[in-house]
C-alpha cells in the first residue's frame, strides 16, 4: 500500500485512481473515509517527532570521504524543520560553498520502542520511503559535529510515499542530478540493516509513532547547485524529485 500527505495536511492511500483521505495518520491506524482527491499537490508524508540518521552505513561511501567504517553505528539528528516535500525546492544557504544530495532509504515507525531488540524493531517498522540527506559538505567538516550541516530548512526532502509492502533487503537507489547518474548502490550493501539500526536507536532514545530513521546513503555523493533537480529512485517507491534554489542571505537591519 502507498500512502501520501496532501498539502491541505490530509493523510490518504492510493487507490488506483485517486486517494481515499484517511481518518488520521497512516502510522496510527488511519482508516479510509468516502472521501477522495487526485494525487497531486502533495506534501512529505510524515510528520516525526525526530529525524535520526545513520552516517557511514556504506562502507564505499565512507571510504570516499576518507572516513573509516565506526565500530557503531554512527547517529546524527536532524530537525524536522528541515523537512520538505516532494517538488518542493531545496534552498541552498549562502554561508555555505559546497552543498551535497545524500539518497537513502528511510524508515517510518508505527509504535512506541525503546530498548528493543531486532524483532521488535522489525515489528514497528510501519513502512519505507526515500528520502535526501542534503549537507554542507564544507560546514560538516569545518564544525566536525553534524548540526549545522544538516540541519537548515529544506535539507531533508522525504516522499512522495511511505510504501509498506517492501522487503528493504535488496534495493536499488539511484541518485540523479538532472541526466548525471551520480549515485548507483543497493541496500544489500548496508553495514547494518534496518531493524538492527532501529534497535540500537531505541536503546538510546524512545522512538514514537511517525519518527523517521534515515538509513544512510551509498558512494557517489556530490555537489548540486541552483538550479539543478534532484531525483532520488529506491525500487519500489516512486521517485522524489526536488528542484534546487538559491536562498539569499538575510538582510541587516538598519542601525
Amino acid at each position: 500500500m502507498e500512502y501520501y500527505r496532501l498539502a491541505d495536511g490530509r493523510w490518504a492511500c492510493d487507490t488506483g485512481d485517486d486517494l481515499a483521505i484517511l481518518d488520521a495518520a497512516p502510522w496510527l491506524g488511519g482508516r479510509a473515509t468516502s472521501a477522495r482527491a487526485p494525487k497531486a499537490d502533495l506534501a512529505a508524508p510524515v510528520a516525526p517527532t525526530k529525524i535520526v540518521c545513520v552516517g557511514r552505513n556504506y562502507a564505499a561511501h565512507a571510504a570516499e570521504l576518507g572516513n573509516a567504517v565506526p565500530a557503531e553505528p554512527l547517529l546524527f539528528l536532524k530537525p524536522p524543520s528541515a523537512i520538505v516535500g516532494p517538488g518542493e525546492a531545496i534552498r541552498l544557504p549562502a554561508v555555505s560553498a559546497r552543498i551535497e544530495h545524500e539518497g537513502e532509504l528511510a524508515v517510518v515507525l508505527c509504535r512506541r520502542l525503546s530498548d528493543a531488540d531486532e524483532e521488535a524493531a522489525r515489528a514497528a517498522i510501519f513502512g519505507w520511503t526515500a528520502a535526501n540527506d542534503i549537507t554542507a559538505r564544507d560546514l560538516q567538516r569545518a564544525d566536525v559535529q553534524f548540526t549545522r550541516a544538516k540541519g537548515f530548512d529544506t535539507f531533508c526532502p522525504v516522499g512522495p510515499c511511505i510504501v509498506t509492502d517492501l522487503d528493504p533487503g535488496s534495493l536499488r537507489i539511484r541518485t540523479w542530478v538532472g541526466q548525471a547518474l551520480r549515485q548507483d548502490g543497493n541496500t544489500h550493501s548496508m553495514l547494518r540493516t534496518p531493524a538492527a539500526l532501529v534497535a540500537y536507536i531505541s536503546r538510546i532514545m524512545t522512538l514514537e509513532p511517525g519518527d523517521l530513521v534515515l538509513t544512510g546513503t551509498p558512494a557517489g555523493v556530490g555537489p548540486i547547485e541552483a538550479g539543478d533537480v534532484v531525483r532520488v529512485e529506491i525500487e519500489g517507491i516512486p521517485p522524489l524529485v526536488n528542484p534546487v534554489t538559491e536562498r539569499r542571505a538575510a538582510a541587516r537591519n538598519s542601525p
